[in-house]
C-alpha cells in the first residue's frame, strides 16, 4: 500500500521516542467555522494525529456527549459534503498532520463509495475508521480505500478474543484502534495495566502502532494510557468542553481557548510519559 501521512507520523514518533496524542471533535460542532478553527490550532497544541467525526443520525457506539456534538452540528447544517470540504481548507495551511474520518458507513454509502473515495484523497483525508464496517465487508469500502492510498483503521475490543483478532487485523493499516472499555464512548475510565496487557497482546500479533481510546479525559488519565500504547485518543472529553463553552448551543469566546487548554493538558501528560 502507498505510504500515508499516518505511516510517516508513526515513524517519526517512534524514532523521537514519543507517544501520539490523538484527538477526535465532531465535524462541524457546534458550526462549520468554529469547528474549522478548532482543527487547525490542534496541531499547535501537540496533537499527532486528528480523527474528524462524521456526523450521522444515528450514533450507536457513542456516548451522550458524542451524540449530542453530533446533533448539533447536523442542526447547523454539516453535511459530508462540509467535511470534505473542512479537510481541503485544513489542508492548505498544514500539509503533514494526518486526518482520519471516523463514523458510520450509511452516509459515505449514500455519498457513493467510488465518489467519496476520491473525493476524500483529493481533499486530503489519509485514514477511515467505520465503526459499523465488518471485516466481513472488507471489498465493500477496506481493499478499495487502501487501493486508494487511505488508510483502514479498525476497532479491537477487550471482547476481541484470540480467534476473532487476526480477522480484525486483516487489511488493517496506519494503526489499530484499541477500544479500552467494553460499551460507548464516555461512560467510563480504562484501568492502565489491563490496558497495557492488551495493547501487548495485540501488538505480539502485528507491527502495527496500537493507539487507546475511550475513557480518558485528562492529563493524568493519559500520561497513565501512553505508558502502555503507542498513542491516546481523547474525544469525549474535548466534546464535553465545547458543549460546557456554548451559550444556547452557540460558540462563545471561550469555546476554542477552553478546547486549547484541555489538549495542551493531555499532551503534557503524554509527554511525561515518555520523558
Amino acid at each position: 500500500m502507498i505510504e500515508t501521512r499516518i505511516d510517516r507520523r508513526f515513524v517519526l514518533l517512534k524514532e523521537q521516542g514519543r507517544t501520539a496524542l490523538v484527538t477526535f471533535v465532531i465535524a462541524g460542532d457546534p458550526d462549520m467555522d468554529t469547528s474549522l478553527e478548532i482543527i487547525k490550532g490542534l496541531p499547535g497544541q501537540g496533537v499527532d494525529v486528528i480523527e474528524l467525526g462524521m456526523p450521522f443520525s444515528d450514533p450507536m457506539a457513542d456516548g451522550p456527549d458524542i451524540q449530542l456534538a453530533g446533533k448539533r452540528a447536523l442542526d447547523a447544517g454539516q453535511t459530508l459534503v462540509k467535511t470534505l470540504r473542512m479537510v481541503r481548507e485544513f489542508r492548505k495551511d498544514d500539509a503533514d498532520t494526518p486526518i482520519v474520518l471516523m463514523g458510520y458507513y450509511n452516509p459515505i454509502y449514500i455519498y457513493g463509495n467510488d465518489k467519496f473515495l476520491t473525493d476524500a484523497k483529493s481533499a486530503g483525508v489519509d485514514g477511515l475508521i467505520i465503526v459499523d464496517l465488518p471485516p466481513e465487508a472488507d471489498e465493500e469500502l477496506c481493499i478499495p480505500a487502501m487501493k486508494q492510498g487511505i488508510n483502514f483503521i479498525r476497532l479491537a475490543t477487550p471482547t476481541t478474543d484470540s480467534e476473532r483478532l487476526p480477522v480484525v487485523l486483516n487489511n488493517t493499516s496506519g494503526f489499530v484502534y484499541y477500544v479500552s472499555i467494553a460499551g460507548i464512548t464516555g461512560t467510563s475510565t480504562p484501568d492502565p495495566e489491563k490496558v497495557a496487557n492488551a495493547v501487548s497482546h495485540i501488538k505480539n500479533k502485528t507491527e502495527l502502532p496500537v493507539v487507546v481510546g475511550f475513557g480518558v479525559k485528562n492529563g493524568e488519565h493519559a500520561e497513565a494510557i501512553a505508558r502502555g500504547s503507542d498513542g491516546v485518543v481523547v474525544g469525549s472529553a474535548i466534546v464535553s468542553v465545547i458543549e460546557a463553552s456554548l451559550d444556547n448551543g452557540k460558540a462563545t469566546d471561550k469555546t476554542i481557548s477552553s478546547v486549547y487548554k484541555l489538549v495542551s493538558e493531555l499532551s503534557a501528560g503524554v509527554n511525561r510519559a515518555t520523558a
